[in-house]
């Protein structure tokens, strides 16, 4: 794989629940289907801190690097592949989420947000900057799992070395590179969201399986388009590529406040 850029992911909490395979299969774009574990979809919330984000060959720039990401997913088949689609992902930097959504076309928003850590306490927050949709999370990470082998729920649901966009009537593919995620086991202690229901998404069933990772190096490869591609008329593409504007600047001090969870 050719590296095109790299990115430090730190302290990502995995928030995962079950749903009907029938009820996320229409939310995906043509080409697309619905990766499943048990015989049921997993709707993922990923909380993390991402940091030296930057292109190959260009140093991480103080103030664009290093920002908060929350993303809300599936995971999905292609031909023979899989991986992640992404139904919303927020951003504390509004740099992020144009280049995001103007080479990725991926469904990046602005968002105010925070976290602190108090020993093994994680606290999260965010909140889109349009239309208010939030996320606010506590959990206490535990013991180290080792590693995961394929078969496992915990393997299907972090092991994901690809994802895949939509634009212009064409299905996109980009990989990551990076070594196995070392596994924490953790304890969800609060949580108050709406970007499930934000993304159209059915409502979470009971509590969520719960994962900690503090984190990995990744080099980042290009975009592709998939061998496969459908292509769209206009008026048939889905809105929720996030073709929208990205909203008003994120104030980035909000960053460094410590967040107050309900």
């Amino acid at each position: 794989m050719h590296i095109t850029g790299y990115q430090r992911w730190r302290e990502l909490a995995f928030l995962h629940w079950p749903a009907d395979p029938a009820a996320v299969e229409p939310l995906l774009p043509p080409g697309l289907a619905v990766d499943t574990f048990d015989g049921r979809a997993w709707l993922g919330i990923v909380a993390l801190t991402m940091r030296d984000v930057r292109p190959r060959y260009v140093p991480a720039l103080p103030g664009i690097s290093h920002f908060l990401e929350l993303n809300v997913r599936t995971y999905v088949r292609h031909g023979d592949g899989s991986g992640i689609w992404f139904f919303s992902l927020d951003a504390a930097t509004l740099v992020a989420v144009a280049v995001a959504r103007a080479w990725w076309s991926l469904p990046y928003h602005p968002a105010w947000m925070a976290t602190r850590r108090d020993g093994d306490v994680i606290a999260y927050r965010s909140r889109r900057a349009c239309g208010g949709a939030r996320f606010a999370a506590r959990y206490r990470v535990g013991a180290g799992l080792g590693p995961v082998d394929p078969g496992t729920f915990e393997h299907f649901a972090v092991e994901r070395y690809r994802l895949y966009a939509h634009r212009g009537g064409r299905l996109y593919t980009g990989q990551v590179r990076h070594r196995p995620y070392p596994l924490h086991a953790a304890e969800l202690l609060d949580l108050d969201e709406s970007v499930l229901s934000a993304a159209g998404l059915p409502a979470a069933d009971g509590q969520p399986h719960v994962l900690f990772s503090p984190g990995v190096e990744v080099g980042l490869g290009p975009r592709t388009r998939c061998r496969s591609a459908v292509h769209l008329d206009r008026q048939d593409r889905p809105d929720r590529v996030g073709s929208r504007a990205v909203g008003r600047p994120v104030a980035r001090a909000h960053q460094q406040h410590e967040p107050r969870l309900p």
